[in-house]
């Protein structure tokens, strides 16, 4: 059996595309590599959603069951968005294990093998996966735009017409009947919240699913700070689409605030105004001031569903994306706890076991990847949005490189902000060499999340940046790497910088360049990897939250 599996995956779809070219056998029919399908889920390793629920008023209990049912929604719209028809997909599957396989990929197609089919008569995945017709090229959305812009608007679908026209098909009016149930379930859910804040939130996106008009409920959001439970639904990342990187997916969590956790983190929304002021750029590519009411929070996840539950798990969340809210009002950046520490246990201990020099692995903690990912979330609401020259937002002009870039920033920009709050007192001094080095143990982790996935592009960005400016070293004899700490704050310090210019700058043409050039694996790496996968360690986590109380 061929499986394509873990860290040599999405490295191997070229070299199995090859092999079939090689035998006369076509990618799509029915002669394609037995696939091992058992051992593809076993990259995942189950986990239970769990959070302390104790506190909760008998009200907040039972709004519950109404907020799962609305992201159940949610779930079935990202299908036809990422797919089509789930059932028709599923119904045809005989082999369970590829079966669940589908069902943790939202299609037939392999999120973490660089979205290669794993099922018979399948094909390519479409860059712009069903948000658009199969057959369409950039240039001819582009072209068509010119004279219809709601082609490009987040929260349309493309189709053509009887004369092949392209139309622009609002998603309240695709999806009227699926949206209006989910709004129903809102406002049933609003009427039973206590907090004035998440009721008028509830009630504003409820009518948003039904309107297409997202931002005031993004201000309502934003203006939430009192409520324990939490609910983020609606079409939110641009991840889906790789034709155009603008079309939103649907998604929800439902979540249940960690007061502890929170109040730890509450200081350092105050700090973001100096965070900006001391970014490593010219002035004019820090010259926007971030929203002053930016919120840190910790959370515990009772329910994913849609985009964050596709392929690899969501952990830290910072929205809204929306532009303008973010000057006027900031973002609220989203620890999710529970899962957090489950990547944490289930898979970053174990590759810092096999691929972390010896001496630097007690420095892998769950402190310090906690805060990497937190700093990651409050560096997306630093830099800039919109380009220098004035034609629009950063993610306009980069286009379907805006994901990989900007995820890049965060990645290493929270590794800076972290180094500026160490020098300024805000952090113990003592705990950056173990960021950096639970940062490059993050690396290995999610390199394998694959070329599909902005994550996955970032890392490897940053793992090649590093190598070439010496950040760290590999010992050939063990196969393990060491940090050097003061050679990985200069790249840092350098990478943030030219990802920041990037942006501001605008330059599709350079950042595509940039993101291939830094973007590709070397043998060391992708055989690195491949031990990773010889002892089994899962690439992510899938998790078992079925929620009984949902309504039917």
């Amino acid at each position: 059996m061929l499986r394509y599996s873990g860290a040599v995956r999405w490295v191997a779809a070229g070299l199995a595309i090859a092999w079939l070219v090689s035998c006369g056998l076509s990618e799509t029919g029915s002669d394609m590599p037995e696939l091992d399908y058992r051992a593809m889920v076993d990259d995942y390793v189950p986990v239970k959603l769990e959070a302390d629920l104790n506190d909760l008023t008998d009200n907040q209990r039972a709004m519950l069951p109404l907020l799962v049912s609305a992201a159940r929604v949610m779930d079935s719209l990202f299908w036809q968005q990422a797919y089509g028809d789930k059932n028709q997909l599923l119904d045809g599957i005989d082999d369970p294990n590829a079966r669940r396989f589908a069902e943790i990929n939202y299609g037939p197609w392999d999120r973490l093998g660089d979205n290669r089919p794993f099922l018979p008569g399948i094909g390519p995945k479409p860059p712009g996966a069903n948000y658009y017709p199969a057959d369409l090229t950039k240039e001819e959305l582009e072209q068509a735009a010119a004279s219809e812009p709601d082609l490009t608007s987040q929260y349309t679908l493309v189709r053509r017409d009887n004369s092949r026209d392209l139309i622009a098909v609002p998603y309240n009016r695709a999806f009227a009947n699926e949206l209006s149930e989910a709004a129903s379930l809102l406002r049933q859910a609003a009427e039973l919240a206590e907090d004035p804040g998440f009721r008028r939130y509830l009630g504003m996106r409820a009518t948003a699913l039904e309107t297409n008009v997202y931002q005031q409920s993004d201000f309502a959001w934003m203006d939430m700070r009192d409520n324990v439970l939490d609910l983020v639904i609606g079409p939110i990342e641009s991840y889906e689409d790789k034709l155009m990187g603008t079309k939103t997916a649907f998604e929800a969590y439902v979540l249940v605030k960690d007061r502890d956790w929170s109040a730890r983190l509450e200081r350092y929304s105050a700090m973001l105004p100096m965070l900006q002021d001391g970014l490593p750029v010219p002035a004019a590519y820090k010259a926007e001031e971030p929203g002053g009411e930016s919120q840190l929070n910790a959370y515990d996840v009772l329910f994913y569903a849609g985009d964050c539950n596709a392929g690899a798990k969501t952990i830290a969340i910072n929205l809204p994306n929306d532009e303008q809210v973010q000057l006027e009002k900031g973002s609220r950046r989203l620890q999710l706890k529970n899962a957090m520490r489950a990547k944490f246990d289930k898979i970053l201990i174990p590759i810092a076991d096999v691929l972390v020099a010896e001496d630097q692995r007690d420095d892998v903690n769950f402190e310090a990847f906690f805060a990497n990912i937190m700093f990651h979330e409050v560096a997306h609401g630093l830099g800039i949005k919109k380009t220098l020259d004035g034609r629009g937002t950063v993610r306009d002009a980069l286009k379907e490189a805006s994901s990989a870039l900007e995820e890049a920033k965060a990645d290493i920009l929270g590794l800076h902000l972290l180094a500026s709050l160490t020098d300024s007192g805000a952090i113990p001094a003592g705990r950056l060499d173990s960021n950096y080095i639970t940062f490059l143990a993050g690396i290995f982790r999610s390199v394998r999340f694959g070329a599909s996935s902005a994550h996955g592009t970032a890392n490897l960005l940053s793992f090649n940046y590093f190598e070439k400016a010496q950040a760290f070293s590999r010992d050939r004899d063990t196969g393990t790497y060491r940090v050097n700490i003061e050679n990985m704050r200069s790249a840092v310090d350098a990478l943030s910088g030219e990802i920041l210019r990037l942006q501001g700058d605008g330059d599709y043409g350079r950042a595509t360049r940039f993101l291939a050039d830094l973007g590709r694996m070397g043998d060391s790496l992708e055989n690195d990897l491949a031990r990773l996968e010889d002892l089994d360690i899962p690439v992510d986590i899938v998790f078992e939250q079925e929620f009984v109380g949902a309504v039917q």
